[in-house]
């Protein structure tokens, strides 16, 4: 199924990327060889380019690794270093992007992340990644789709771990693992709505939003179980992750964060394509994207790297217009 837009610009940035490849005409005020030259070299980088396209994901990770002091206790520091997957055994996950939500707050920013995560998404098909769309709770919306019935179909897979069955809010959810975790740097028990007025809490949403599209090839599901042989059936060890939100369904759900990485698959988060459930009222009492990267730091510290979606998209990562930080 596809809901049909024009992402023509996709992936190109102001760089030479965008430019034409001059002709020998436009290059008159140089001497012939030298015009021959410049054409070889901007047909070269063309082609690099084209090559790269198709090659592997050069990716920029982030983690926070532990160092110790003087006194024996330990400071995390953030470590960034290049990285190379294959398109063809990495999938890129999109949680939880819903149509509505019952915080007012947090469904304006959905909107506003939908159009990223879409180029992003795009992007990713386009290097031969799979693309899942997990719209948990939602995936009977699509009960008569190519894309949903390609999850529902992939041979069952036995992971290396028994994958919870706990569960929350309507589907599996992987809780937070004793001795491994720390706690959550944020205070997020009154739900995190950070709307002047309280938000009523209650399920509004039906389907993921629109601004994303789903297209020929992709799947869609909310289950652990299917996403985990959905992967196992593509030979697929790594999984890019996006969407929201960070401090509870990206990390929590059962084809999320915590249990791809406990099934020992190869799981980064994209960073600024991402959000949280934080009121600014609650501990450590900082603004909602300060929260948001707290958070951040939380995962790379006790889960996983992460990326932003420059490496993909070239340009600045994405900022909300709320983020006034400097």
């Amino acid at each position: 199924m596809r809901e049909k837009r024009d992402w023509s610009d996709i992936g190109q940035s102001t760089s030479d990327a965008s430019r034409p490849v001059p002709s020998i005409s436009d290059l008159s005020r140089f001497s012939r060889p030298a015009a021959l030259a410049v054409v070889v070299l901007v047909a070269w980088a063309a082609a690099a380019r084209a090559a790269d396209e198709a090659g592997m994901l050069k990716l920029n990770r982030r983690l926070h690794v532990p160092e110790q002091r003087g006194d024996g206790s330990l400071v995390y520091k953030p470590n960034w270093g290049p990285i190379e997957w294959d398109p063809k055994k990495t999938a890129f996950i999109i949680c939880d992007m819903w149509d509505q939500h019952w915080c007012q707050g947090a469904a304006r920013r959905v909107v506003e992340l939908a159009e990223p995560v879409n180029k992003f998404a795009h992007a990713a098909r386009k290097r031969g990644v799979l693309v899942i769309h997990a719209p948990s709770t939602c995936v009977d919306f699509y009960k008569d789709t190519p894309e949903r019935r390609r999850a529902q179909a992939a041979t069952l897979a036995k992971p290396p771990v028994v994958l919870s069955q706990a569960t929350r809010w309507g589907t599996r959810w992987c809780y937070p693992v004793e001795g491994r975790e720390g706690e959550l740097p944020i205070d997020d028990s009154d739900m995190g709505c950070d709307c002047a007025t309280k938000c009523e809490i209650r399920t509004p949403w039906t389907r993921q939003i629109k601004l994303i599209d789903i297209e020929d090839g992709d799947a869609i599901s909310d289950d652990g179980q299917e996403v985990y042989n959905l992967l196992a059936e593509r030979g697929i060890d790594n999984v890019l992750i996006a969407g929201v939100h960070l401090n509870m369904c990206v990390l929590g759900r059962s084809f999320a964060i915590r249990q791809l990485v406990l099934a020992g698959k190869k799981v980064m988060l994209v960073r600024d394509l991402t959000d949280t459930m934080y009121n600014a009222k609650s501990r450590p009492f900082v603004d909602h994207f300060t929260g948001t990267d707290l958070v951040v730091e939380h995962v790379e510290k006790y889960w996983c790297p992460t990326i932003t979606s420059v490496d993909l998209l070239g340009g600045q990562p994405f900022r909300f217009a709320e983020d006034k930080r400097r």
